[in-house]
């Protein structure tokens, strides 16, 4: 069903830290619009950069958990080999 015809958001990267042109489209193609509110245009370059560093904070924030949730599977004595 087609119950939401208008998203809001504040920025961009509030809704998605990359790939907010595709969340546009489905959007689109489901009737619904997406309203920004701060509309700061930046040049491609700009753009692209924010994307790749979204994309490296991301994988670096997961490796971090990753690390830690090893530690917490080593340090548990129910399991097996602890």
């Amino acid at each position: 069903s087609r119950d939401v015809s208008e998203i809001v958001v504040a920025h961009k990267d509030r809704m998605a830290r990359f790939g907010f042109e595709l969340i546009e489209w489905i959007c689109e193609q489901n009737g619904c619009r997406i309203v920004v509110l701060d509309q700061s245009n930046l040049s491609p370059e700009r753009e692209m950069v924010e994307d790749i560093l979204a994309i490296v904070h991301v994988f670096s924030c997961r490796l971090y958990g990753l690390r830690k949730y090893k530690s917490v599977i080593k340090e548990d004595p129910s399991l097996p080999g602890n």
